[in-house]
């Protein structure tokens, strides 16, 4: 039976910041659990496979059923159930928010944190399986368990043509299709595998389709790598660009953090044109892959090759023709000295970035695609390294096991998900029930702060300042997030002004004065707040996109969301903490205010980045705004996002926008007009911001009556449609959401609707 284990890391080839605080890896032991337990196991199996057309996402099943059994929470508080019309009192919210609280309490970790899946997306598994078959460390790092459980998951995510998307929500697209099929196939499974023919369907939805030469580019290079492809049919990545100085607008330091750190090893890789073992299965591939032997394939032609199902920014004619000089000049000018030393101190440069790189996050690395890209550079760099067998040892962090099979899952958001977590805990305002619940949340936040700047010269190594911030994960990570630290500084503030006995030692002022550098270090000129480093790229730049696949992919820029976030710590820090630089804050929140009220769309929303979409947007700037005090009373802009929220509210009382809005950059509801209880809950908690109960409170009573009426026998809320998103095409399934939010607004509705109490 598989076991999820917490804060372990036993081995000579890990090591900790803070001794594996919000470390969450699962270990499979045979001879545990019960009879009744394993029946249960493969009774949530059963049920999404076969609701998984209906509900593509898992609801982290198995992660319940452990953590409950271990926490020992009494769930059996009788569900509210509410009619058309009813009146919702006091006693049924508070009865609703009880339950949701004690759920929350039940499915936390010893070390303070909830343990959730943070997935979505279906190309980030198949490189980490290339990378583990070509090094022949398959079977070493993945059982036989391992494998069954991926296989699972790939299989539960086929669509009903044969293909894969992008996420587990999409269409088909050709790098869904042909890296699972290639990860298939290389976890074991034979040409006709699967139920129902699954993999001949597959295969026959890569051939109608053109075969693997419509792969975008990112899917060209693994493949090159894994020998099922030619480099010669892959349009340049120079590691040269790494040594471009940084007056250039188009230097390695002035490029979006994340198309640094994925492109360093892609172009390492590049620039050797390194090949994996052909192996018999290599050979097998070529021949399953292609409408025409592989020898006979138009390398050349299929460099601009991109099927239109992955397209997101269509290929220009000045990409194409920087694409064209490097490939028939640049390459082979390269090939000859003296301009041959060029290309070695390049790669040279590649290799030191990505030996940092990994260093400082503990290996890693910034994201899931990196993981798998730096691994397959220190392998080609040297199979017999350290550095690779440091990797392979922090495999397991990146893998998460829910009833649809086992995936490699976005790093983890653990301490993004706790920082939302208390709020919400915080927000309910039952001291009776917080028990050790909000005592431990405050000792992960505490214990995840990062402390330290990255090692040495961290600015020539194009790293920003990370003393006093918090990751997206754990400490260990060590990437620097401007929202996560000003939400994770919010709930230590709130949390210190709770009594010690309930909470704990609050944490030394000292660190929370760093987290305030750090978070004015990434306020831009604009009022704006960007995610990682301060903007310093051009937006022009994104014409040169390379990726064909997702947007906004060139430089880092400002969002409403991180700012959002960063106005209400800094103005909470201000109140409690007047004495710290005061006036740069004063001015800071003045900005940031103003950034967000310009950056509303004319039809009163907010665009969201990081979350489905235009209802994630307008939450965050309406709580934002609410706590400047602009609000539906006193500002025009406010008034007009009230009625954005309004008019998109369905008679359910509901709100449910798909995540085509993020692609499409126009509000797309969800097929079928269905709500989703975490939109709702956002838009909810927006309008209560914004003054609505004191308007009409009417329109919240609706929306509590759906979240109410939803909840489950345990408390818990359903898994729905995913609600993250990122790049306008990466959607992202945060399985902790379902409960966080509605949670947070059944504790903000109970607080500030007037109710009658009985």
């Amino acid at each position: 039976m598989w076991k999820l284990e917490v804060a372990d890391g036993d081995g000579p080839w890990l090591f900790s910041t803070n001794n594996f605080v919000g470390r969450q890896i699962w270990k499979f032991k045979p001879h545990v659990g019960t009879p009744e337990e394993h029946a249960r196991v493969e009774i949530a199996r059963e049920q999404f496979r076969s609701n998984r057309s209906r509900c593509k996402a898992s609801s982290d099943v198995l992660k319940n059923f452990q953590l409950i059994q271990e926490n020992q929470i009494d769930l059996s508080i009788p569900p509210v159930r509410l009619g058309d019309g009813e009146e919702i009192t006091v006693e049924k919210a508070e009865t609703a928010l009880r339950k949701a609280l004690r759920f929350t309490s039940a499915i936390q970790a010893s070390d303070g944190h909830w343990p959730a899946e943070f997935s979505g997306p279906l190309f980030l598994t198949p490189p980490l399986i290339m990378v583990v078959y070509l090094s022949g460390s398959l079977n070493t790092v993945l059982s036989s368990d391992h494998k069954k459980e991926i296989i699972r998951y790939i299989y539960n995510h086929q669509n009903e043509d044969g293909g894969w998307g992008f996420h587990v929500e999409g269409h088909s697209t050709m790098m869904g299709t042909a890296l699972n099929y290639v990860a298939l196939r290389l976890l074991g499974e034979g040409p006709e595998g699967g139920r129902d023919g699954a993999l001949t369907k597959a295969r026959k939805w890569i051939l109608d389709h053109g075969g693997v030469t419509m792969l975008p580019s990112w899917g060209k290079l693994y493949l090159s790598v894994l020998g099922t492809y030619e480099w010669s049919g892959c349009n340049p990545v120079p590691p040269e660009f790494l040594l471009f100085p940084s007056f250039l607008p188009f230097s390695p330091g002035k490029l979006w953090c994340h198309l640094r750190t994925v492109y360093t090893p892609m172009a390492y890789l590049y620039g050797r044109k390194f090949v994996g073992p052909i192996t018999d299965l290599i050979l097998q591939l070529r021949d399953e892959l292609y409408n025409q032997p592989y020898e006979e394939v138009d390398w050349n032609k299929a460099r601009h090759l991109c099927l239109k199902e992955d397209l997101y920014t269509s290929p220009s004619l000045a990409k194409n023709l920087i694409f064209d000089g490097v490939h028939y000049l640049g390459e082979r000018v390269l090939r000859h000295w003296p301009f041959s030393k060029l290309r070695e101190q390049a790669l040279q440069e590649a290799m030191k970035l990505i030996h940092y790189e990994d260093e400082n996050t503990r290996y890693m690395t910034h994201a899931s695609i990196e993981k798998s890209l730096n691994m397959m550079a220190c392998w080609a760099e040297d199979p017999t390294s350290d550095a690779f067998k440091f990797h392979l040892a922090r495999v397991p962090d990146v893998l998460w096991l829910a009833e649809d099979g086992m995936k490699m899952q976005s790093i983890g958001s653990q301490l993004w998900d706790a920082a939302f977590a208390t709020q919400a805990v915080i927000a309910s305002k039952l001291v009776d029930e917080y028990g050790s619940t909000l005592r431990r949340a405050h000792e992960f936040l505490k214990q995840s702060q990062i402390q330290a700047n990255a090692s040495g010269d961290f600015g020539r190594m194009h790293r920003h300042i990370s003393k006093g911030a918090w990751t997206l994960s754990i400490k260990d990570h060590g990437w620097q997030v401007s929202d996560c630290t000003a939400e994770a500084l919010r709930a230590l503030l709130l949390l210190s002004q709770m009594p010690t006995e309930i909470v704990g030692e609050t944490i030394d002022t000292e660190r929370l004065y760093n987290a305030i550098d750090f978070l004015l270090s990434l306020q831009s000129k604009n009022g704006g707040f960007s995610v990682w480093e301060p903007a310093r790229g051009q937006r022009w730049l994104e014409v040169l996109n390379p990726t064909e696949a997702f947007g906004d992919m060139m430089v880092e820029t400002e969002y409403v969301e991180c700012t959002a976030s960063a106005i209400q710590a800094l103005v909470l820090f201000k109140r409690l903490h007047p004495g710290y630089q005061s006036k740069e804050i004063e001015a800071s929140v003045a900005k940031a205010s103003s950034y967000i009220e310009d950056a509303q769309m004319s039809d009163g929303s907010w665009y969201g980045n990081w979350g489905i979409c235009y209802t994630y947007g307008t939450y965050f700037a309406l709580k934002g705004l609410a706590s400047v005090g602009k609000t539906y009373r006193n500002s025009t802009k406010v008034r007009k996002a009230c009625e954005f929220l309004l008019s998109k509210q369905h008679n359910s009382g509901g709100w449910g926008e798909s995540y085509l809005s993020c692609a499409n950059s126009e509000y797309t509801e969800i097929e079928g007009n269905k709500s989703n209880v975490v939109q709702t809950a956002w838009a909810m908690m927006g309008l209560i911001h914004a003054g609505q109960a004191e308007r009409d409170p009417a329109p919240l009573h609706q929306a509590a009556r759906l979240l109410i009426n939803s909840q489950m026998e345990n408390g818990e809320f359903p898994q729905q449609q995913i609600t993250g998103a990122s790049l306008k095409t990466c959607m992202l399934h945060y399985a902790s959401f379902k409960n966080i939010f509605p949670l947070w607004a059944l504790g903000e509705y109970r607080r500030c609707v007037p109710l009658r109490k009985l």
